[in-house]
């Protein structure tokens, strides 16, 4: 056995990835109460980490340039690795933990392990402490990652009763013979892979037909909005440095389905006319020009079926809108936003993508390689945003209620600002990840994202309200002595931000 191989897409995340773009997602978590003991948490990792065996695997490059990595278990595996303790210093304020986070994040994983860590972090004010959580986007993409997250939480606050696991011996790994000869049987695998698929069709002709037509004119839409213009050049986007800067806002999904339901269209077209608004105040207070500014964006789409939630590797697709940042009125740029989100959908854009990611299956590694870090660097795209849609009901960690997920998408190449979104249990949180020198002002454009979000919410006729960072009393008491806390002022109150002329 030498390995599971990865796929096409796995492998384009890998190859985009250099010394300054790192190709790992993540996540910041908040929960109520004490931190649990780490021993305690290594325990339950003990327990539940059989549930993801390729969280104790690592990558093992081909010797030829002919075959793509493999999945391989890993002999060194060390769980105390990859699960880390820390603390905050006094007061342990959440500007401290987007600092420690971004330092993390900034950090590149060593392909040399399994490509994940996990930080407990203590110390967090208002009776909370944090976990910061990174995996490779090579082992996970966001829909996944979510449900790999809830494998090591409960959806009660006592835990489940988890049954002793199976010894794990970690299997030999390959011999460079073993992997020369799957290297070279690597160019004569795709004709075979082919003829299969050609077999499979035969079967069914005319619903080849008609998914071909439609897959052809969907790629050939995505293909022209990715190549045929280029990206506007935008603060948002040049060399990058390995270091980051990470920021968050927080709203309540009631607020936003109140205020697609008033104005018409989806939860994902507030986000965009979200981030429009947002970006369009950010490049004004910068000294900017906005006219005539319209950016880039590409929406991952997720393809992964209800009975693949929770399988490893990417199942994602991909959408290219334009963000009408010139536009200052929030009520006419949420109906672009909105019309244009729904041409999209009837143009099978995302179909289009689905079919060239899948090509890459069949490519050869070296063209492979120069095609992703093309796509990569070209400006194809100004900025990532994406919507993780997580669960809506309250998750537990050893009795310990998750309060907040603040999710983390990669910067690629010539990227300087990456946002991501996750719902869970009420609330949809902005995760803002910037480069450390070309977004310096991260903080003022996560206050361009509140002014933005009211605008909509006033032509709306809604009243915002942002949900509390802290606990409520009840959820301290959820999971018994050991989420037991203090309760003081700086537990009780609803979160406001700091007016300095943007909001």
């Amino acid at each position: 056995m030498v390995g599971e191989r990865l796929g096409g897409l796995d492998t384009a995340f890998l190859q985009i990835e250099n010394e300054n773009a790192h190709m790992h997602i993540g996540v910041v978590l908040t929960f109520a109460g004490e931190a649990p003991r780490y021993d305690d948490l290594i325990e339950v990792f003990e327990r539940r980490l059989h549930l993801v065996p390729r969280y104790r695997q690592r990558l093992l490059a081909p010797p030829l340039p002919l075959d793509r990595p493999r999945w391989v278990d890993d002999p060194h595996f060390n769980l105390r690795f990859h699960v880390r303790h820390t603390g905050l210093p006094a007061p342990g304020s959440e500007e401290q933990l987007k600092e420690l986070a971004a330092r993390i994040l900034g950090q590149r994983l060593d392909r040399e392990r399994p490509l994940w860590e996990f930080w407990l972090v203590e110390g967090l004010e208002g009776n909370r402490f944090a976990v910061i959580a990174k995996t490779h986007h090579a082992v996970v993409d966001g829909v996944s990652g979510v449900d790999v997250v809830t494998l090591l939480l409960d959806a009660t606050p006592e835990p489940s009763p988890t049954p002793p696991p199976p010894p794990w011996l970690p299997r030999p790994l390959p011999s460079r013979a073993e992997l020369l000869v799957e290297s070279l049987a690597g160019p004569l695998r795709t004709p075979l892979e082919l003829a299969k698929v050609a077999q499979r069709s035969l079967a069914h002709p005319e619903e080849v037909v008609s998914d071909l037509r439609r897959g052809i004119g969907g790629a050939l839409e995505f293909a022209r909005a990715a190549f045929l213009r280029g990206g506007p050049r935008t603060p948002y986007n040049g060399k990058i440095g390995p270091h980051r800067r990470f920021d968050w806002v927080r709203f309540s999904l009631a607020d936003l389905r109140a205020i697609k339901a008033r104005l018409g269209g989806t939860v994902n077209d507030v986000v965009l006319a979200c981030v429009a608004g947002a970006l369009h105040h950010h490049l004004l207070v910068r000294g900017e020009r906005v006219e005539g500014v319209e950016l880039k964006t590409l929406v991952p789409v997720s393809v992964r079926a209800d009975v693949e939630r929770g399988a490893l590797g990417n199942r994602v697709s991909l959408m290219i809108a334009t963000l009408p940042v010139w536009c200052a009125d929030p009520a006419t740029r949420f109906a672009i936003v909105r019309d244009q989100m729904a041409a999209l959908k009837e143009s099978g854009q995302a179909v289009g993508a689905k079919v060239l990611t899948e090509l890459g299956d069949f490519a050869p590694p070296t063209i492979l390689a120069q095609a992703s870090r093309l796509f990569a660097t070209q400006r194809v795209f100004n900025l990532v945003v994406t919507n993780v849609p997580g669960p809506q009901f309250p998750l537990y960690m050893l009795g310990r209620r998750l309060i907040d997920p603040f999710p983390v998408v990669p910067l690629a190449p010539d990227q300087t600002l990456g946002v991501a979104l996750m719902s869970y249990d009420g609330r949809i949180n902005f995760g803002l990840i910037g480069d450390y020198d070309r977004m310096w002002d991260l903080r003022t454009l996560a206050r361009c994202v509140r002014r933005s979000m009211a605008e909509l919410a006033e032509a709306a006729g809604i009243e915002l309200e942002e949900p509390s960072p802290y606990p409520r009393p009840e959820w301290l008491a959820e999971g018994g002595e050991g989420a037991e806390a203090k309760t003081g002022s700086e537990g009780r109150g609803a979160a406001r931000g700091t007016s300095d002329g943007i909001g």
